[in-house]
């Protein structure tokens, strides 16, 4: 699933030397190749997995709405 809310792109060394090597909200490694997701709301990089979580529990306004029933955002 595409956002508006992310940047998709595949992560390059150079993004994992200099950014992150590990995902903004479950700190999963990230690897060369890897299809990553830029979050521009927090400013963080995300593995695909929590990207559609978090994509998911969001409105069109890219604000998140919690589901009580589902408070977890980890993968």
């Amino acid at each position: 699933m595409s956002s508006a809310c992310f940047v998709t792109q595949e992560a390059s060394r150079e993004i994992l030397l200099r950014v992150t090597n590990v995902c903004g909200e479950c700190y999963a490694d990230l690897h060369e190749g890897d299809t990553i997701h830029y979050d521009m709301q927090n400013y963080r990089f995300l593995c695909h997995c929590c990207q559609e979580k978090l994509c998911a529990m969001m409105n069109e306004a890219c604000e998140i709405v919690y589901d009580e029933a589902e408070p977890s955002l980890f993968c």
